[in-house]
C-alpha cells in the first residue's frame, strides 16, 4: 500500500471530490481525518452537503478497514478546524498529508457580486485553504518525517473565466499560496502542491447556477446543453472528469512517487488551459 502507516487530513470530505480523497487514499492505507461544514450557506445557489453525507464517507472508508476521524468544521473558523485535526491527530496518532480541497462556487459579473458574495467566496475558498494549512502544518512537522500538502485550486487559478471573478481571484491566490508554502516548508522535507481540475462531476456543476453559467443563452439550459458547452473549453473527448480522476492525481502527490515533486500547479483538465 503506497499509503501504508500515514494519516491524511480531508476537508470537504462530506461528498464528491473530498469524500473521493478520503476513500482513495483510505485503499492505500491511509488513515483519515475528515471534516466538513454540513450546511447551506446564503450565498450559494446549490444545495451543499449534509451530516449524512458525512456519515456516508465514514461508512465507506470503514468498509475499507481504515479508521476516520470525522467532524462537522467550518473553514472559516480556525478554532473549529484547530479542534477536529487535534483530535483527529490525538486518535491517530500522527499527520503526513494535507488535501485542502473545501470550496463553494458561485456566479455573478465582478461589478455585480455582492460584498456578501465576494467575502465568502475568498474566505472559504483562498483564506480556509490558507486556515487548513496553519492548523495542520504543526502536527506534519512534529512528525518528523516530512509531508505532502494538496490544495485544490482549478484551471480557473490558470487562466481567467468571466462571471466567476471572486472564484478566479481565490483560485489563483491558492497557486500562490502553494509555492510560498513550498518555499518555506522544504526544510522540513514537507512538499506542497496544487492540483487544478476542470470540470469535475460533483454536485458543484451539476446544478442550474452552472449550467446557466455555461449556456447563458438559454433560459432553462438542460444538462445535455451543459455536457456540449463543457465538452468545447477541453481539447480531449469528454464533457467532465470524474472525482476519481482528481483523487488518482491527489494519491500521486500524497505518495512517495511524488517524493521530489513541489511548488508545482497540476492541472487535470483535459487541455482546458490550452484553450
Amino acid at each position: 500500500m503506497k499509503l501504508a502507516g500515514k494519516v491524511a487530513f480531508i476537508t470537504g470530505a462530506a461528498r464528491g471530490q473530498g469524500r473521493s480523497h478520503a476513500v482513495t487514499l483510505a485503499a492505500e492505507g491511509a488513515d483519515i481525518i475528515a471534516v466538513d461544514l454540513c450546511a447551506p450557506l446564503d450565498t450559494v445557489g446549490y444545495p451543499l452537503a449534509t451530516p449524512e453525507d458525512l456519515a456516508e464517507t465514514v461508512r465507506q472508508v470503514e468498509a475499507l478497514d481504515r479508521r476516520i476521524v470525522a467532524r462537522v468544521a467550518d473553514v472559516r473558523d480556525t478554532a473549529s478546524l484547530r479542534a477536529a485535526v487535534d483530535e483527529g491527530v490525538a486518535e491517530l496518532g500522527r499527520l503526513d498529508i494535507v488535501s485542502a480541497n473545501a470550496g463553494i462556487l458561485s456566479s455573478g459579473s465582478t461589478q455585480e457580486l455582492t460584498e456578501a458574495a465576494w467575502r465568502e467566496m475568498i474566505d472559504i475558498n483562498l483564506s480556509g485553504v490558507w486556515r487548513t494549512c496553519k492548523v495542520a502544518i504543526p502536527h506534519v512537522i512534529a512528525g518528523g518525517r516530512g509531508g505532502s500538502l494538496i490544495l485544490t485550486s482549478s484551471v480557473a487559478g490558470l487562466k481567467s473565466y468571466p462571471n466567476v471573478g471572486h472564484y478566479v481571484a481565490a483560485k489563483h491566490g491558492v497557486v500562490g499560496l502553494a509555492r510560498t508554502l513550498a518555499t518555506e516548508l522544504g526544510p522540513y522535507g514537507i512538499r506542497v502542491n496544487t492540483v487544478n481540475p476542470t470540470q469535475v462531476d460533483t454536485d458543484m456543476i451539476q446544478n442550474d447556477v452552472m449550467y446557466r453559467l455555461f449556456v447563458p443563452d438559454s433560459l432553462h439550459p438542460t444538462r445535455e446543453q451543459f455536457a456540449a458547452a463543457s465538452r468545447a473549453t477541453g481539447l480531449l473527448p469528454v464533457d467532465w472528469i470524474s472525482s476519481r480522476d482528481v483523487s488518482e492525481v491527489v494519491l500521486f502527490l500524497a505518495s512517495d512517487a511524488a517524493r521530489y515533486v513541489t511548488g508545482i500547479s497540476l492541472p487535470v483538465d483535459a487541455g482546458a488551459t490550452l484553450r
